[in-house]
């Protein structure tokens, strides 16, 4: 914890001794200076967060601490006028906090605002931003632009899973999904597929502005990718893939299906978004989740209930429909593994090069402290940033 201490110390020996407190802002190309988007650091990240995870120093919101976040999600109509109105559109507000150990040691929030009509004015669906604090004072260290922060720490989590379970020869990756966190997903999983030469895309259409985009970048940036296809269907994306990477946004009930038979020996699916698939052919697949707790919180605050047939409704989550298959009997607790059991040597990685794994990944508060921890170290270090006031002098103890 030495760097830490030194960087942390500095800031509240400034504290103690003026009685000024200031905080660091980054704003995005700021964070892009300071090595936010350097995906193979971001993986080791990661790991070492998920490692912690794993020894149960951290703690995040809800009454287990192991929530997502608290969400405020708008109404489909009121009676209020002017009140918001969630049309279907990914309308809603989230603040996810956070505290991590280790050699991270503070605590931080992540605060951010989406909806999905922010599109037609031609600005991203979510804006983020994120406060990192000294965790014995609670003194703000910084105030970040956070889409690139929480993009990349998204991404690296399907990195970290292709180095603990992916085949190590594997040379056809396809991509569900072709926005910023599917190539966040992408350009980190790269760090850990040397052998990948082939990439298939499966978007919303053939015509997809965003899959033709990633297209591009791929071709541009990693010559050793020899073939890029865009896919018509789910199922050619997948048949043949050896890592499948998920990160797609849909409305409710229009989750990707997937069957079975489309998956070859060996292959990896790692889902960061929506999922669907027949129960009963999930039995016998391995299953691996980056927080098993958080998904028995979903569980049970979401029950969605059984359709007309006695099948339990999806719900979109991997991680979730997990949950409510050892709830069903269809599975034990016991055969889910985490990746942090696997980091912490409780598990075995891959057993076998015809294993089929599948991978739930959520995103958790303590992986944008992680990663903001970080790039706040190198802003600092670097002298990047803008020091702002918050008080020369309290005028009020609280």
């Amino acid at each position: 914890m030495e760097e830490l201490d030194a960087a942390i110390l500095e800031e509240k020996e400034k504290l103690v001794k003026s009685k000024k407190l200031r905080l660091l802002y980054l704003d995005e190309e700021d964070m892009i200076e300071a090595g936010v988007l350097d995906a193979k650091k971001c993986v080791d990240v990661m790991e070492e967060t998920v490692g912690l995870l794993e020894d149960g120093d951290f703690i995040m919101g809800g009454p287990d601490h192991n929530s997502h976040g608290i969400m405020l999600e708008f109404p489909k109509q009121s009676d209020i006028e002017g009140f918001p109105i969630n049309d279907g559109a990914d309308r809603r507000f989230i603040a996810m906090p956070a505290y991590l150990g280790g050699k991270f040691h503070v605590a931080g929030c992540k605060w951010y605002g989406s909806n999905g009509n922010n599109r037609r004015m031609g600005i991203p669906r979510s804006n983020l931003m994120f406060v990192l604090n000294d965790v014995e004072t609670g003194a703000p260290l910084a105030f970040m632009a956070a889409n690139l922060l929480s993009s990349m720490r998204t991404g690296a989590m399907p990195g970290l899973a292709t180095k603990l379970l992916a085949k190590k020869d594997a040379r056809v990756l396809a991509m569900i999904g072709a926005g910023p966190i599917a190539k966040a997903c992408f350009r980190a999983i790269m760090t850990n597929a040397s052998q990948i030469d082939t990439v298939k895309i499966k978007a919303g259409s053939l015509k997809s502005k965003t899959a033709a985009a990633l297209k591009e970048y791929i071709e541009r940036h990693y010559p050793r990718v020899k073939t890029v296809t865009v896919c018509d269907t789910l199922e050619e994306a997948v048949r043949g893939s050896d890592i499948i990477s998920e990160s797609v946004s849909v409305k409710p009930g229009q989750y990707p299906t997937y069957e079975k038979s489309w998956f070859k020996p060996g292959a990896t699916l790692i889902a960061t978004s929506f999922f669907n698939m027949d129960k009963r052919e999930l039995v016998g697949i391995r299953k691996v989740v980056d927080n098993w707790k958080m998904y028995e919180e979903y569980g049970i605050e979401d029950q969605e209930g059984y359709d007309e047939n006695g099948y339990r409704k999806p719900t979109g989550c991997m991680g979730e429909e997990f949950y409510y298959m050892v709830e069903d009997k269809l599975i034990t607790r016991e055969s889910i593994d985490s990746l942090g059991e696997i980091i912490r040597g409780k598990k075995p990685g891959r057993k076998s090069d015809d294993e089929v794994i599948f991978v739930a990944i959520e995103g958790m508060p303590i992986e944008d402290v992680a990663w903001g921890h970080e790039v706040f170290l190198a802003a600092k270090e670097m002298g990047i940033g803008q020091q702002l006031k918050v008080w020369d002098h309290h005028s009020e103890e609280e």
